[in-house]
């Protein structure tokens, strides 16, 4: 694997105001996801993507309908899952969302990752977010390029082919 290269590094802030719906079913606590219309296991991770997903919805006008939620792609042989995906109006992937739980941070491990997921996708943009700390990155030929505000929906939707 091709190692990325990067170039500055900004944290972005986010403000989270959404009432999550969470309920115990079967002892085991459970979050409602708006996307997958229905109830999932209530994890860091998840958490984190529930507040990230509604953030993006409520403070920066992604359309709800435009994100996918854990994206099936094929890498290789082994089938993969990218956490979210926003698709363009011709539904194809304009910019790859990974969640991490607050507790894990956010290290090159992580943009590897999205990476691997981009060779197959090709977007433009990726954010990644424990939550506490997030990263908008444009992708550039050789790397990619940390930007200082999550792009709006226009900004990835311009990138569409």
């Amino acid at each position: 694997m091709r190692a990325i290269a990067c170039y500055g590094s900004t944290s972005i802030s986010i403000t989270y105001m959404w009432q999550a719906n969470i309920k115990d079913i079967n002892g085991k606590r459970q979050i409602f996801c708006d996307w997958r219309r229905k109830f999932v296991r209530l994890t860091p991770e998840e958490w984190v993507r529930q507040q990230v997903l509604h953030a993006l919805v409520d403070n920066t006008g992604y359309p709800a309908a435009r994100i996918a939620v854990e994206h099936p792609i094929q890498v290789g042989e082994v089938q993969k899952r990218c956490d979210a995906v926003v698709m363009g109006e011709q539904l194809q992937p304009l910019c790859i969302i990974e969640f991490k739980a607050e507790a894990v941070a956010l290290s090159q491990k992580v943009f590897d990752q999205v990476a691997v997921y981009n060779r197959r996708l090709q977007v433009p943009f990726f954010i990644i977010s424990n939550g506490r700390t997030t990263y908008a990155c444009r992708v550039r030929e050789n790397g990619y390029e940390f930007i200082e505000q999550l792009p709006t929906y226009e900004e990835l939707s311009s990138n569409e082919p």
